[in-house]
């Protein structure tokens, strides 16, 4: 199934609800990836390394602007999810943009972006070349680490949906909800995710400073630009009252991390654990195959999701290969998004696992980042997806089955302990531990 959804989103739907990704120097991290097949909230994932991406000269030899801008007409004309682009007449729209004469590549793309504003998505975009070579970096990131996106009441801000795991932002003190209103001197006002991602990154050990605005609060962080990597998978057993108990964190749906999830499973399988907490706090999402791999190895059996685009639905189900039966508890928040959401739904609607915490962040649309003449890159929204039980969630988020917000103090003894993620003295943590236990309890 999977290799035939492959086929169909030609391996480069980026199922984010992409807004745009960070600025770091990773998906959603504080700089932007595009990934075949990603699904993250607002920032694009990975981009593929063998994308060409050819210099501004090239282009200007070979494509004029207005087959640019006619390029770009003709991947929305075919691929768009909404087959009446906004109640707008596209075929009208090519017309009035690609009738014009344009006498730089400048005027070309801000004609570009007054197109695709018709359709009143803001996670279709075009991306200049700098902002699409963004994309495509490896493993390796540089930059501070931040996962941005439009914020949904206000597309014109840049919201955070979560800093990566032990990179400079998450260790400075930034957290998934706060809104980031400048960097360094310049305001982020209508400057569009791409644009805060070009300005975070930077050469390794020079510094930024990032404000953001928290419960109506301005705070301001003096960040060091790092290369660093991300490790998408980190687990532990832990001995409590009720047993042995496998605690995995995923951090992020990468090409990896179905690998790493499947061996933290069978070496925690091979402990004899009585039940296992899954960890999706800050996780924006990720590859969309991975998601799909990684509820195959938690579900035996039953519908994962529903993918909608203007040709039908295709289906993912469970192909009974579950690594395990234990009891499941899944750590959520507003941070959890995309991937994230397609994991934790479908555990949770199939009655696999119990969620604790939050509502989740209500991403679930599918772009698919393309690259163009001369460099440049384009993300369209091509589908969009629905829970098992048919439920599209877009802007509403999953509710838990239990709520759980930590306190203010608690969560600033978390911010500071950053690596006491599923201790102790993480209250989200043992507030799972407890639901956990519970289900443990009526399994036996």
């Amino acid at each position: 199934m999977v290799q035939q959804l492959s086929k169909r989103w030609m391996i480069e739907v980026a199922l984010l609800g992409l807004g745009g990704t960070t600025s770091l120097s990773l998906p959603g991290l504080a700089q932007p990836s595009v990934n075949p097949l990603m699904l993250s909230q607002s920032s694009p994932g990975p981009v593929l390394s063998s994308l060409p991406t050819p210099s501004r000269n090239f282009y200007s030899l070979t494509t004029s602007p207005n087959e640019l801008v006619d390029e770009v007409w003709q991947i929305v004309d075919r691929t768009y999810v909404d087959g009446t682009f906004n109640q707008k007449d596209w075929q009208v729209v090519r017309k009035q943009y690609t009738s014009r004469s344009y006498n730089s590549l400048e005027e070309a793309y801000q004609a570009i972006n007054e197109m695709l504003k018709l359709l009143g998505d803001p996670l279709t975009r075009f991306l200049d070349p700098l902002a699409f070579k963004n994309l495509q970096v490896d493993s390796s990131r540089v930059g501070i680490g931040l996962q941005l996106t439009h914020d949904t009441n206000n597309p014109q801000k840049i919201k955070i949906i979560a800093p990566i795991e032990d990179g400079p932002a998450w260790n400075a003190g930034i957290l998934a909800g706060d809104m980031l209103t400048k960097i360094d001197d310049k305001s982020t006002d209508e400057i569009g995710v791409d644009a805060a991602v070009a300005l975070l990154r930077g050469k390794p050990g020079s510094f930024v400073t990032v404000t953001i605005l928290r419960d109506g609060k301005p705070l301001e962080f003096r960040v060091q630009r790092v290369t660093f990597e991300v490790r998408p998978v980190r687990y532990h057993l832990q001995e409590t009252k009720g047993g042995k108990v496998g605690y995995i964190r995923l951090v992020q749906f990468s090409a990896e991390a179905s690998t790493e999830m499947r061996t933290a499973i069978k070496q925690l399988e091979q402990q004899n654990v009585n039940g296992y907490i899954l960890d999706l706090r800050s996780n924006s999402g990720g590859l969309l195959f991975t998601g799909i791999e990684i509820v195959c190895m938690w579900l035996n059996q039953g519908l994962i999701v529903d993918i909608i685009d203007r040709n039908g639905k295709e289906r993912e189900s469970a192909n009974n290969r579950a690594l395990t039966n234990q009891p499941l508890v899944v750590l959520v928040d507003s941070g959890s998004a995309a991937a994230s959401e397609i994991l934790a739904a479908a555990l949770q609607e199939n009655q696999r696992a119990a969620l604790v915490g939050t509502h989740t962040a209500g991403s679930n649309s599918i772009q698919s980042v393309r690259p163009l003449k001369g460099g440049s890159g384009l993300a369209v929204t091509v589908a969009k997806w629905l829970t098992p039980k048919g439920r599209d969630i877009n802007k509403v988020g999953l509710e838990p089955d239990v709520m759980f917000k930590p306190t203010e103090a608690q969560q600033r003894q978390l911010t500071a302990q950053r690596g006491k993620l599923g201790s102790s003295t993480d209250a989200h943590y043992i507030k799972a531990l407890e639901t956990l236990n519970q289900r443990v309890r009526a399994a036996n």
